[in-house]
């Protein structure tokens, strides 16, 4: 119905010239409104007899339309509203159940924020997937696989996205070392040994530093998932 409607309102453009403005008249009767009876539409179907503006005035007195010809776009509005009547009160069961378009999308909104809701976690084929992922991606094992599978997701979101591929794929430049400035703490013997045993123990320091960052993520990951303080002034106590 509503796609019909929002075609017929291509006939209120200001372009509209007078053949269209009856098409459409013509077309509502027929297809929507259904006032006459089949044979009695013959003089308003006849757009282009010099007695029509007489049949449609005729028209609209029949479905007691209170607009006079000469108010075209008040006549436009109020049989369009007379369409709407009609085709509700002809399907009424189909349409009374009808969900608004914006209650749809809502739905699906909170459908999408949370896609991994509607999954059978006990469905073989879904457990046999998950353990397939973990495996391949190096992710630890947990007797939950929708924790497994959450554990997937982050990683694939904050790792294997193309802004984090780029970034993982960007050369790092380093800082200019004056390796006279550190002291290695033994001696080699051999001035080129002394220079790379150097080198080495600074690129050690650097994947201690890194290790460290790492684990301190770790950290804050863990106690955000299993963190829960409440505070029972009565126990004298913070936590469960």
């Amino acid at each position: 119905l509503y796609s019909d409607l929002l075609f017929s309102l291509l006939f209120l453009f200001p372009a509209i010239d007078e053949t269209e403005f009856r098409n459409f008249i013509v077309w509502l009767e027929d297809q929507k409104i259904r006032h006459y009876k089949i044979e009695d539409r013959g003089s308003l179907r006849n757009i282009h007899n010099d007695e029509w503006p007489k049949a449609f005035e005729k028209y609209l007195k029949d479905v007691n339309c209170p607009f006079k010809p000469q108010e075209r776009q008040e006549t436009i509005d109020w049989l369009l509203g007379l369409a709407v009547r009609l085709e509700y009160g002809d399907n009424a069961d189909k349409y009374k159940d009808a969900t608004p378009d914006s209650a749809k999308n809502t739905d699906n909104a909170a459908k999408n924020a949370e896609p991994l809701i509607n999954l059978d976690v006990n469905n073989p084929d879904f457990k046999a997937g998950v353990m397939a992922l973990a495996n391949l991606l190096q992710i630890q094992r947990h007797d939950d696989y929708l924790v497994m599978l959450k554990a997937i997701r982050i990683l694939v979101q904050e790792r294997l996205t193309q802004d984090a591929i780029g970034k993982a794929n960007q050369s790092k430049e380093g800082l200019p070392v004056a390796l006279e400035k550190h002291v290695l703490g033994f001696e080699t013997g051999d001035a080129v040994l002394n220079e790379a045993a150097q080198i080495l123990r600074l690129l050690h320091i650097e994947e201690l530093r890194e290790l460290q960052t790492k684990i301190n993520e770790a950290i804050v990951a863990v106690q955000a998932i299993i963190a829960d303080p409440k505070t029972d002034y009565r126990l004298g106590k913070v936590g469960r």
